[in-house]
């Protein structure tokens, strides 16, 4: 039978009724409580982490959960994180670049109800994530409504719903049928897992609207390092509004750009117009092609940590990890 470690950050899933509304309450220790039938899956250890609504969660917290699996990487064969769903695919993304090639199972898992509730997601979630974490699952990932999601691939699509996570741009890494795991793709891993703990967390995101000019970007390029743009469809910024100088004008100052897209599915492309070629082939804009928002913050804090040259940042950037995207790059003339 094997040990898996269950650390608590807080959520819907640990959440009680008070004067103001739903908040954090239980314990790791009594959510166990509920599921009884976990102890027929594997031994369990608790660590109650944080104790947080989800929107609370930060950059900082994400490296306490790092440090956390790294001090007791040895003593386990798995680890469960409860998570509130808000912010869990930050997290999920944020956790498959600070711990890379992991062989050991890290499934994140929440739910839409308290554990409390009659009517509740939470039970089923928890028990689906325990058996994930005691089998053949490689990586970081998320367990939510009998879906296997991968770490870097995962969005919250529904707010209320229980279905509410989907897999963006690629397969769900499995199902559970009947308590049992039900594997479609296997991650790639290592025999030992790479840690990083160093994040730069100066990087925002802009998301362009009809009508906006640069001063909002010009904002938040003087406070970070770089900053991602959700642009529209295949992707693009206005010709007008003096969007191309302000990226010009920071790039000069070490400044990093990425053009992601409003689009959930399919990705960007950015050689398709004319309002994304120059970006692209002039200004050195990065592209993020089928890769999820989530995933592109995180990816930028982490490389951001380790290099600010603009060329390896971009080197590191269209280097896959966790299957994080298929960028569809030139061929390289012979």
């Amino acid at each position: 039978m094997k040990n898996i470690l269950l650390i608590g950050t807080g959520g819907t899933i640990a959440s009680q009724p008070t004067d103001s509304g739903l908040a954090p309450g239980l314990t790791t220790e009594q959510l166990l409580r509920y599921t009884p039938s976990i102890t027929r899956l594997c031994r369990t250890d608790c660590v109650q982490l944080l104790a947080l609504d989800s929107t609370n969660i930060t950059p900082a917290h994400w490296q306490m959960i790092v440090r956390c699996i790294r001090e007791r990487y040895g003593n386990y064969d798995g680890f469960v994180i409860t998570h509130g769903t808000d912010t869990l695919a930050y997290t999920a993304a944020a956790l498959s670049y600070m711990i890379q090639d992991c062989p050991k199972p890290i499934v994140l898992t929440g739910a839409q109800k308290p554990i409390g509730f009659d009517s509740t997601d939470s039970k089923i979630n928890l028990t689906d994530a325990f058996s994930c974490a005691a089998g053949d699952l490689p990586g970081v990932s998320i367990v939510f409504d009998h879906k296997v999601i991968l770490g870097t691939r995962a969005k919250k699509t529904r707010s209320k719903s229980f279905s509410a996570f989907s897999s963006i741009n690629y397969p769900e890494l499995g199902v559970i049928r009947d308590g049992s795991l039900v594997r479609f793709i296997r991650q790639r891993c290592a025999d030992e897992p790479r840690f990083y703990e160093d994040l730069d967390t100066r990087v925002a995101l802009l998301k362009l609207v009809p009508g906006m000019d640069r001063e909002t970007l010009d904002f938040l390029y003087q406070r970070n390092d770089a900053v991602i743009i959700e642009s529209f469809g295949v992707g693009g910024v206005p010709e007008a509004g003096g969007f191309y100088d302000c990226i010009r004008q920071w790039k000069e100052r070490g400044r990093i750009t990425v053009l992601t897209t409003q689009v959930e599915n399919e990705g960007s492309d950015l050689g398709v117009y004319h309002v994304g070629h120059r970006l692209k082939n002039d200004l050195g804009v990065l592209e993020a092609y089928d890769m999820t928002c989530e995933a592109v913050l995180a990816k930028l804090m982490w490389i951001l940590a380790i290099t600010r040259d603009p060329a390896e940042v971009a080197e590191r950037f269209y280097t896959p990890v966790a299957m994080d995207m298929f960028p569809q790059l030139p061929q390289k003339q012979a």
